[in-house]
């Protein structure tokens, strides 16, 4: 896919979305979330992108929603979507599900609402979604254990790009890699010519390395799924829980996750866990022998018969007068039963192994008081247990690497499948939170039984249905607060949804297939002469613009607003016979529907919301248009109430109605 084709991405975000390890996936899939990942570019830009690119897959046009307040129909349908997300992943997700004039686009996208309503959105599935999260990459990390080495310069420079998590050294002798064999746990050598070298430590000849970054950095893996570890279990609950078929072995992923410290360590391995605890213990543990060996010589001089009263002997110890002679000539085996113990001791507590010959090197067989360790050879235990715990943990890591890598494509479909279910939870817990069904696309206009607004600001329980069909160019009639812009929205609504491929809050619905919906909403005052005309340029556009191939609904809220009423009548009228000419379907609510229809040259057909009087100040209203019936209007139906009450000045009401 060529980024730049995509409208709205110029060489800038073009550039920006190559930083991402798969950009054209991510546009495919309709990914914001990962599309958001990219340099500068935000969520909001992110979903702009990803229509961009569902837009050009489907040769779509766009521009749906031609006017604002249909863009705030829109927007009012993707919030209610939207707050039915578990996951942030979802959230962006539903922003690139749009109105579109496209039909592969809208079957598509009812196939899959089709299936999305068929699942349960049972609140254990929804508590399990909280947690799941895009799998992301760790930031950069140093691994100082272990090198690579070289003799060629540019292998030096290769390796430096592939594996930057581990120094690189230009080496040309045999000593030089015996010089990084005894500063690293590990030495990598990237050239076959030293595989006959013998250098002591843990010196690999692997000219192939550079192919497999993975197995000399297996942290890199490693890293990976402990920095995504919470999220891959949360997507293995999601599954198990949903009935979901995952992508991989669920109980082989939670016991490899499992063996992964927050950190990328391995853990869970007897002998590691020994050599770890052996190092970080080893201080302590000398001191501690020494404290053995010196405790046992103490109890020695202080109970033993010498030549001299013992506690006089003790008090010339301590002052380091003759200690050498005066052990080596009364307590000789005293000193060496607490050598032995000390030795003893150090071993024990480091549970010591292979090393155990060097710990015991620690003590000297000299007599001296106080007993104390040789630092050089302590610190050649320590040298020795590190190395080993080193190769032991990247051994471990190796093979747990191993296990893992081979499952990073599955882990990231079963992380996917599973923020997937989120948007179709979502999608179904909109169908059945207002009673939606799935709509019939085709035919002309559109038909409305039992439909109910979620936009209106009341319990969607208790907004009163309504039905309504409309085919070509209707007047809307009605009493003041009696529903009629309600009405438009709902259609507005239920329009916008088709479009989408959702489904719709009604028993049932028809619509045409439409390419732009123009909704314009009530203007608020006349306005001036440079609105206005701006406002009949729109409206003369519009009718020029309409195709067989691009039909056009337009719905108009009271547009005698933008100028006086009778110029109003006759404007309006004009603007619905050219509609009607070109075979449009379109609604305008109007208080001006009969002067309208006087006026018009061409048949207009007016529907009405009746109300049936008044009670207790209230309008009694039928929130269902009349076919055909022109609407009283409240002023009537207040003067005809009037007369009804007071006789006495019932001629005078009778003569007022006379003039409706």
């Amino acid at each position: 896919m060529e980024l730049t084709a995509i409208p709205g991405v110029g060489e800038k975000t073009a550039d920006a979305l190559q930083a991402l390890d798969d950009p054209e996936r991510a546009l495919e899939r309709g990914d914001v979330a990962t599309l958001a990942r990219a340099p500068g570019i935000s969520s909001g830009r992110a979903a702009r992108i990803a229509r961009g690119a569902i837009r050009a897959n489907y040769d779509d046009p766009g521009e749906f929603v031609a006017t604002p307040r249909a863009r705030e129909i829109y927007q009012d349908v993707l919030a209610l979507l939207q707050e039915r997300t578990v996951t942030d992943y979802a959230t962006h997700r539903l922003e690139t599900l749009y109105p579109s004039a496209s039909r592969a686009r809208i079957e598509d996208i009812r196939e899959r609402t089709r299936q999305a309503m068929d699942k349960e959105p049972a609140a254990e599935v929804l508590d399990a979604l909280d947690g799941v999260e895009p799998l992301s990459e760790p930031t950069d990390r140093r691994i100082r254990d272990r090198c690579l080495a070289t003799q060629d310069a540019e292998t030096y420079a290769h390796a430096r790009d592939v594996i930057p998590e581990v120094s690189v050294e230009l080496v040309d002798n045999a000593r030089k890699l015996s010089e990084l064999a005894r500063g690293y746990a590990t030495v990598v050598v990237l050239d076959e010519s030293f595989a006959r070298t013998d250098v002591d430590g843990d010196v690999r000849i692997e000219p192939d390395a550079l192919e497999n970054p993975s197995a000399v950095v297996p942290e890199r893996t490693l890293g990976f799924f402990a920095h995504n570890r919470d999220r891959l279990q949360a997507a293995a609950r999601v599954h198990r829980t949903a009935g979901l078929d995952p992508s991989c072995d669920l109980d082989s992923l939670e016991t490899a996750l499992d063996r992964l410290d927050t950190d990328g360590a391995v853990r869970g391995d007897e002998e590691l866990d020994r050599l770890t605890t052996a190092v970080n213990d080893i201080d302590a543990a000398v001191s501690q022998a020494e404290r053995v060996a010196n405790d046992h010589l103490r109890d020695a001089i202080e109970e033993r018969d010498v030549t001299i009263d013992g506690t006089d002997l003790l008090s010339l110890v301590e002052r380091g007068a003759g200690v050498d002679s005066l052990l080596q000539r009364e307590l000789a085996d005293e000193y060496d039963a607490a050598v032995e113990q000390a030795r003893d001791a150090l071993v024990e507590t480091l549970n010591l192994r292979e090393t155990e010959a060097i710990a015991r090197r620690a003590f000297g067989d000299d007599p001296a008081y106080p007993v104390e360790h040789d630092e050089e050879v302590v610190n050649r235990l320590r040298t020795e247990l590190t190395a080993a715990r080193d190769r032991r943990a990247t051994r471990q890591k190796r093979e747990l690497a191993s296990d893992l890598a081979g499952m990073r494509t599955d882990c990231q479909q079963l992380v996917e499948c599973a923020l997937e279910l989120d948007v179709d939870l979502a999608i179904s817990r909109f169908a059945r939170d207002f009673d939606c069904t799935m709509p019939t696309v085709g035919g002309d206009g559109f038909t409305i039984e039992g439909g109910r607004s979620p936009l209106l600001d009341v319990a969607f329980e208790d907004v009163e249905p309504v039905d309504y069909e409309v085919s070509g160019v209707t007047l809307l009639s009605g009493v003041n607060s009696g529903g009629k812009t309600s009405m438009l929205d709902l259609v507005a609504l239920i329009v916008t949804l088709t479009h989408m491929g959702l489904p719709v809050p009604a028993e049932h619905a028809r619509v045409a297939r439409t390419g732009e919906l123009q909704y314009h909403a009530k203007n608020q005052g006349t306005l001036d002469a440079g609105a206005f005309e701006s406002t009949l340029r729109e409206f003369g556009e519009l009718t020029t613009s309409i195709s067989e191939d691009r039909p056009v609904l337009v719905l108009v809220d009271e547009l005698e607003s933008i100028t006086e009423p009778g110029a109003s009548a006759n404007i309006m009228a004009g603007i619905l016979e050219a509609l009607a000419e070109r075979d449009a379907t379109a609604v305008f609510v109007s208080h001006l529907a009969s002067e309208i229809r006087e006026v018009a040259e061409t048949e207009l057909a007016v529907d009405g919301i009746e109300a049936s009087g008044i009670a207790d100040g209230e309008l009694l209203v039928d929130r269902t248009p009349v076919k055909g019936r022109l609407a009283r209007s409240t002023p009537e139906l207040i003067v005809e109430k009037l007369a009804d009450e007071n006789v006495a000045e019932s001629d005078f009401y009778a003569g007022l109605l006379e003039k409706f």
